[in-house]
């Protein structure tokens, strides 16, 4: 197991700007739905059941960069 680094910063309610070694992204959404687009992995949809059940969904809707 390596080691990671991650820095997230709140910049408004439901925006946060995360910051690791390898990329840079922003995420915008609650618990439950949101939308994140990183650097490296480009942009991904979420959405959950919520509630402790355990229940997510978890799309690419944009590019990335190719591995």
């Amino acid at each position: 197991m390596g080691l990671r680094f991650r820095k997230s910063i709140k910049i408004a309610p439901g925006v946060k700007l995360n910051i690791g070694l390898k990329s840079v992204g922003i995420s915008v959404g609650g618990k439950h739905a949101g939308i994140s687009i990183n650097s490296k992995t480009g942009a991904t949809a979420r959405v959950s059941a919520g509630h402790g059940t355990g229940l997510s969904y978890v799309t690419k809707i944009g590019g990335g960069k190719k591995s």
